[in-house]
């Protein structure tokens, strides 16, 4: 249950469902994503920074039966804005994934402006 003082999750792309995610890797993955709302940062292992996609940008890492699932994220003040999940193959994050989070977190970022 959340509480008031809680930054909801914005979903810009993606979902945490099962299948593809096993029920306890979606579990994982919701009990880390509600510790983002509750404010308490994350490191290593469960999520690293992605400077190369904005301030505040994160990804989740979530291990699930031999696949790597990444939920690309960004810590707004007022929310978790998640920019993308999805199931990495490669050591690398793949460019073309980093620019659209890139466009989508430019996206998000004009219409708070706009807004205010």
């Amino acid at each position: 249950m959340a509480n008031r003082g809680d930054r909801p999750l914005v979903w810009l792309k993606g979902e945490v469902k099962t299948p593809p995610f096993s029920e306890p890797a979606r579990l994982e993955a919701g009990l880390l994503l509600r510790r983002l709302q509750q404010g308490h940062g994350l490191s290593l292992p469960h999520s690293r920074p992605m400077p190369s996609i904005g301030g505040q940008c994160h990804e989740l890492r979530i291990n699930d039966r031999g696949q790597t699932w990444r939920i690309v994220y960004y810590v707004a003040a007022d929310a978790i804005v998640i920019l993308d999940v999805f199931n990495k193959k490669t050591q690398t994050t793949p460019v073309q994934i980093l620019e659209i989070c890139r466009k989508r977190l430019a996206t998000y970022l004009r219409a708070v402006a706009d807004k205010e």
